[in-house]
């Protein structure tokens, strides 16, 4: 039998610095997502205190804001939560592409790892439900995945 050396990130968060870009737009959307994240961290071990909340106006300015964060070096991780609800008009698209592909561009340029929580919704009904209600907290879901992301490097 042959013995595969597996890397798997532990669920601890305890030593780990983390700042969450929370939008403002959509709020109602993204204060859940905000409380589900933070009470995910704490629970599997972050100090409140190593966790620093950056309010900012909505998904277009994330990938700025992030690189800023991210060349700081005071944080060892960065989770992006807000939500993008489609509208009428094209502007959901390319907030939604810009957004994303800031974010990522931002991760790899700075070995920073980004917690993907953007909801990119149809409509208000399927934000709600992603915020907490009957399809879960992706703001909990996207800090577990930061998490993992940040122990599997750490072992790499």
């Amino acid at each position: 039998m042959y013995h595969i050396k597996t890397i798997e990130g532990l669920m601890e968060a305890k030593g780990l610095k983390i700042a969450i870009i929370a939008t403002r737009f959509n709020d109602f959307v993204v204060n859940p997502l905000i409380g589900g994240a933070v009470d995910y961290l704490v629970r599997h071990g972050a100090n409140r205190d190593d966790l620093t909340i950056i309010r900012i106006p909505g998904a277009f300015e994330m990938p700025i804001i992030a690189q800023k964060v991210a060349n700081s070096k005071k944080y060892d991780g960065i989770l992006a939560l807000g939500a993008v609800i489609r509208g009428a008009t094209p502007h959901f698209d390319f907030v939604a592409s810009e957004a994303t592909k800031g974010l990522a561009h931002v991760a790899l340029a700075s070995g920073v790892p980004v917690g993907f929580g953007l909801l990119t919704t149809d409509n208000i009904e399927q934000a709600i439900e992603r915020a907490g209600s009957k399809a879960g907290n992706k703001g909990v879901e996207s800090a577990a995945a930061l998490l993992e992301t940040l122990r599997v490097m750490a072992q790499l």
